[in-house]
């Protein structure tokens, strides 16, 4: 950050790494976007999918944070349809107009057939709330496999994706080794230098365990015979 910074743009839960924000770095946030007068934008588009017991904690519920932020949700991230392409932001009204401005030119609107699915979604909450359970099930199921494999997980507290370090195994780069790992042993993986500007390489990948328990036992043995 520096003297030309005028927005923070913050993912919580985050992809890729599964880091759920707390309180202390909600309150951490607050505070520096109230002394460097500065706009957030939040993407809490996983706001669901929050494991062991942890409490997701939105920029809407800290008042002085709110009033200079703009919050992202998505329900195709909630209801599984991705395809969809349906969500929506929350802002105070004075940003909220600006934000129409530019929404109005760039999406416009969503088709109609989707958004009454998506009402008939939302008029029964157990569609959304059993969520973190029914996804940690399939992180602990994915990790069973995982840990006797030779790749090391790094902690995931939300979202769906899971970081792998693969150092013991390969000193090739991230992008070499996950293609290795498509042509040598069919399992598709996300190569975590694409998400730095830098490119840098820390010989992680990323994994995503939205999947069947019969794909993910199967990616599970093939991974850990590595």
């Amino acid at each position: 950050m520096n003297r030309r910074t005028r927005m923070i743009i913050v993912n919580n839960p985050h992809n890729p790494t599964g880091k759920v924000f707390s309180k202390e770095d909600l309150l951490n946030l607050q505070k520096i976007a109230v002394e460097n007068d500065l706009l957030v934008l939040s993407d809490e588009v996983y706001e669901h999918l929050v494991f062991d017991g942890r409490q997701h904690e939105s920029v809407l519920a800290y008042p002085e944070l709110f009033a200079r932020s703009l919050v992202t949700f998505s329900f195709g991230k909630t209801f599984h349809n991705t395809g969809w392409k349906i969500g929506y932001c929350v802002a105070p009204e004075p940003l909220m107009r600006e934000f129409r401005k530019v929404h109005q030119f760039n999406v416009f609107a969503v088709n109609t057939p989707m958004q009454y699915a998506i009402a008939d979604f939302l008029e029964n909450p157990k569609e959304y709330l059993h969520l973190p359970d029914f996804y940690q099930m399939k992180r602990d199921y994915f990790f069973a496999y995982m840990r006797e494999s030779r790749f090391r997980a790094v902690g995931c507290e939300g979202t769906y994706f899971q970081l792998f370090d693969y150092s013991d195994i390969s000193d090739l780069p991230d992008f070499d080794f996950v293609k290795k790992l498509i042509t040598d042993h069919g399992v598709a993986a996300i190569p975590i230098s694409v998400f730095y500007s830098s490119g840098r390489n820390e010989r992680t990948i990323r994994l995503c365990f939205a999947k069947t328990e019969e794909t993910l036992r199967q990616a599970g043995e093939r991974l850990r015979a590595i």
